[in-house]
Order: structure tokens, then C-alpha cells, then sequence
């Protein structure tokens, strides 16, 4: 630079752009936030008018996150607006990375003692049959701890962001750290009152002669664990006959109280099954490929909660197997 000529700093999207560096220093906060709100709601119109700003003004940010990145963020070409594959992948940790600090300082203003609660995604049965009392175990012996606890009845991970999830799924890899907690083990459960009108019969005759209670799975087939059961046993069987509920706690209850067949976890509904409110009336019970596994993101483990939490539930889980 010449003497006497005074240049004034580079924003922080020219410094990135100028030294193709990308650090927290230069953090392109408000082109992120722009981002965010435009790929939330898949429109400049409405992302601007939830940041309480001019779409123009949305659209600029947008444009020079795309020249620091060299990457184009979305399909424009199209009467609807597309990310694209580098918008697709960076969407959610920009979404994640905003949730997280939000939450946290809402709770350090709220509290400053204290940290942001952990989030955890569990599935209603396994909640409700297992994991409730471990919760409960785990606030006697780590009082300051706070659990937020979101409960939805889908295969794989949750649609919201959370710290960590319980899934119920087969067994896949992807990018987060997993941990077996739980193999499924089913069989058919039934009110002891069916049980005992059916006697005597075989198990194939057992299954067509009354109602089968399903469990809806997201994405699949409304029969598809009945089928599987059908096929690993080895019997034909009708699998579009009976109802379908949300959950296997749903299906279970009904199968106490009003009838019905529940292909059901032994291992989970073992109370229920040793109070005599559900029998197994036949010694028919089969993996079916799908488990409980914990998840959550390798950096999330630099919280000392979030591992604490975690040693916690994989402990009490393979201490009740």
C-alpha cells in the first residue's frame, strides 16, 4: 500500500473471500442467518419477511455466502426454489449450529447456574415401557442434569434436531456414533382369556382364526412384521386382516383389553406378560432385524454432560439385558 492512501478493513465476507479461509473470526453471521430463513421456508419472499428485512436485502447475503463458499446454494432456474447438493448439506448444520446457541443462551439468561437441558428423541414404547424409570434414576443421581424428552413414533432418526436419539431401526451406518442398546424379540401376545378359547390349536390356525394388531412403521408396508414373522416361522398368513396402531405399547394394551393378536417385544412387555395380563401362547419367538440404537453426533461429545448421559443409558441398558 502506497503511503498516505488508507483502505478501510475488508467486511468479514471479502476477508474470507480474499484469503479462501473460512474461520470463526470471519464467520459470515448474517449471510448464514439469511440462509437459514430463506432455506426454512424455501422462499426469499418469506425468509425475508421472517428476518423482518427487505427480500433484496436477503437475496445479496445469499449471494455472497454462495461467492465465499464457490458453491451455488440453490436451483433458481425453476418456477420453485432448490437447494442444491452443497445448500442440502450445509442447511441443517447451519440450523443446528443457530438452535444451539439459541437454547443455550436462553437458558443461561434463565439460569445462569445452569447449562442448556439435553435433548433426546425416544420412541413412545420404549419410553414408556423402559426408559421412564432410568430418567428417573439418572435426576436422583445427577440432580442439576436437565432432560428434555420428545417422543414420536418413527423408524430412524427424528425430523427435529436433538443432542441424541433412541432409534428404532435395523442396523445402518452413517455418520453419527451408534450403540446397540436393544435387539428386538418378538412373538405373539394375546389376552389370557384368547389364549384359553383357542387351545388346542396350531399356531398357524391360531393367527388366521383371529384378529392381528399391527404396528404402523414409517415408509413400510402396513403387514411388513407380520409378514416377516409369517416368513421366519415358516406358516401362511393373511397379514391385511386386523388393525394398526402408532405403537407397540397401543397395540399391546389393545390386545389386553379388547382382544386381538400383538406381535410384541417379549423382552419389553416382560411386566405385563408376568402379571398374566398378556400370555405367549406359543414358543414362536423370532428376531426381526430391528433394534434400539443410541445416536447422536461425534462432536457432541465434547459436552460433558451429553457423554456423561450417554455412559449412563448404554450402562442401564446392558445392566437390564
Amino acid at each position: 500500500m502506497r503511503a498516505g492512501i488508507h483502505r478501510p478493513p475488508a467486511s468479514g465476507v471479502q476477508a474470507i473471500a480474499a484469503s479462501k479461509t473460512i474461520n470463526r473470526r470471519w464467520l459470515p453471521l448474517n449471510a448464514l442467518r439469511a440462509f437459514d430463513a430463506v432455506g426454512q421456508r424455501m422462499s426469499f419472499t418469506a425468509g425475508a419477511q421472517d428476518l423482518d428485512v427487505s427480500q433484496s436485502a436477503v437475496s445479496r447475503h445469499v449471494i455472497s455466502l454462495e461467492d465465499v463458499l464457490g458453491q451455488k446454494l440453490f436451483d433458481r432456474s425453476g418456477q420453485r426454489l432448490v437447494l442444491t447438493a452443497a445448500g442440502a448439506t450445509l442447511l441443517p448444520e447451519v440450523r443446528r449450529a443457530f438452535d444451539l446457541l439459541e437454547q443455550t443462551m436462553a437458558a443461561v439468561s434463565q439460569d445462569p447456574l445452569n447449562g442448556r437441558p439435553i435433548r433426546i428423541h425416544i420412541p413412545p414404547s420404549l419410553l414408556q415401557q423402559v426408559v421412564m424409570p432410568m430418567i428417573r434414576d439418572f435426576h436422583r443421581a445427577y440432580p442439576d442434569v436437565r432432560i428434555d424428552v420428545s417422543s414420536s413414533p418413527v423408524t430412524g432418526m427424528p425430523s427435529h434436531e436433538t443432542d441424541m436419539a433412541i432409534v428404532f431401526d435395523r442396523p445402518n451406518i452413517d455418520d453419527r456414533i451408534t450403540d446397540l442398546l436393544w435387539l428386538v424379540r418378538v412373538a405373539p401376545v394375546c389376552s389370557p382369556a384368547l389364549a384359553q378359547a383357542n387351545a388346542g390349536k396350531s399356531l398357524e390356525a391360531f393367527l388366521s382364526d383371529n384378529d392381528l394388531l399391527h404396528v404402523t412403521l414409517e415408509g413400510e408396508e402396513r403387514g411388513l412384521l407380520w409378514s416377516t414373522f409369517a416368513q421366519t416361522i415358516g406358516i401362511a398368513l393373511d397379514i391385511n386382516r386386523g388393525h394398526a396402531f402408532d405403537t407397540a405399547s397401543l397395540a399391546a394394551h389393545y390386545a389386553m383389553q379388547s382382544g386381538g393378536v400383538a406381535l410384541a417385544d417379549v423382552a419389553m412387555f416382560a411386566p405385563e406378560i408376568a402379571s398374566g395380563q398378556l400370555v405367549v401362547p406359543y414358543d414362536a419367538a423370532i428376531d426381526d432385524g430391528f433394534g434400539y440404537y443410541l445416536k447422536l453426533r461425534a462432536d457432541d461429545l465434547a459436552d460433558p454432560t451429553v457423554s456423561l448421559f450417554r455412559s449412563w443409558l448404554i450402562a442401564q441398558f446392558a445392566a437390564r439385558q
